[in-house]
């Protein structure tokens, strides 16, 4: 599917802001949808000699196949709900372990990601310099290290976590790498996998904390990063479209150039995401008291901006709405879960 012609242009659109941005929901990586290079510039396969690669070398490009910028969001969104669910009990050596482990799974999970994806990745400009479509390391050498790492990861956290945030990472990994991955060039459902398998990490944090499955609080946590992302990705999904039809992503803009859905599926992520947090306020401070009150008022407070920006995005598609929602959400995000992380402390047990 071709985007129209009259598609305003993202010039003016900052690609690092939107790379990172991409990175602190872990769904749809923008930075994987660059246009297609000229056709003959691009050499996939070739052979490097190990001699004339320093082990420095080597080293610096298994740390890429990691993705590490959005392992690093998995852990900050893991320790926050790791902080929820323990109340006020969660020592660091317990935190640091946790995260640990759920590093080395993330990590697994974007080196296999990788490693699915590199045909795919040669023929993009931004990516085409990765380690297995430039030929500095071989696909299967990609696999064994994403796959030793997972391991590796799970049998840590088992060992020194817990059997269940063991089976939640395991689980994360699953619908990221087999599901999510090949879905992002077959329907435009990608998006809610790829929220999910983002949003997963608060419950492997809040179990891994001390929290339970049967607690609705690790549940809306979830909830509440699964339907922050939906206006935050489609908010990328507009500024890189036309990135997306080239590369033959399926995403709600390129099935609709229009971006009504899009902007429709925004509108109604802020109203989850208001009403997760809404429920989470009164949970975390049980009873109707003033108190508990006030916390949901001041999260729709905080999250107003957003809501704005979401509303806005909707009756005007445009480069400029979209950029202001984009933002807004990189500052909704850390306001509303410092909020909860104080919330849980301060009245947990």
């Amino acid at each position: 599917m071709v985007a129209p012609s009259s598609a305003p242009s993202t010039t003016g659109s900052s690609p690092r802001l939107l790379s990172a941005a991409a990175d602190l929901g872990s769904g749809v990586p923008p930075c994987d949808a660059a246009q297609a290079p000229t056709a003959g510039s691009v050499t996939v396969g070739v052979p490097n000699s190990r001699d004339a690669v320093g082990w420095s070398a080597v080293a610096s490009d298994l740390w890429e196949l990691t993705k590490p910028r959005i392992v690093t969001m998995i852990l900050i969104t893991t320790a926050i709900a790791a902080m929820i669910g323990s109340g006020q009990t969660i020592s660091p050596g317990t935190l640091i372990e946790l995260l640990l482990g759920v590093g080395l799974v993330a990590g697994s999970a974007g080196a296999m990601n990788q490693v699915w994806e590199r045909q795919l990745d040669a023929r993009m400009d931004r990516t085409r310099l990765r380690p297995l479509p430039a030929g500095r390391l071989g696909w299967r050498s990609g696999a064994a290290f994403a796959a030793g790492m997972g391991l590796l990861g799970a049998g840590y956290l088992w060992s020194r976590v817990g059997p269940l945030p063991m089976l939640l990472a395991v689980v994360t990994w699953l619908v990221y790498v087999p599901l999510y991955t090949p879905l992002k060039t077959r329907s435009q459902w990608n998006t809610t996998v790829g929220a999910i398998s983002g949003a997963l990490p608060m419950l492997i944090g809040f179990t891994g904390g001390g929290g339970s499955l049967a607690d609705p609080v690790g549940w809306l946590l979830v909830g509440v990063l699964v339907a922050w992302q939906y206006p935050h990705f489609m908010a990328i999904a507009w500024l890189v479209r036309s990135q997306y039809t080239d590369a033959g992503f399926r995403m709600a803009t390129t099935d609709d150039p229009s971006g009504r859905s899009a902007g429709l599926q925004s509108v109604a992520g802020m109203v989850a995401l208001i009403g997760c947090l809404i429920a989470l306020a009164f949970l975390l401070v049980p009873g109707a008291t003033p108190v508990a009150i006030g916390l949901a008022a001041v999260m729709v407070a905080v999250t107003y901006p957003m809501t704005l920006a979401a509303w806005r995005f909707a009756m005007r598609r445009d480069d400029l709405t979209a950029r202001r929602l984009l933002k807004a959400s990189l500052l909704q995000l850390p306001a509303s879960l410092s909020l909860l992380i104080f919330a849980a402390w301060y009245w947990g047990s």
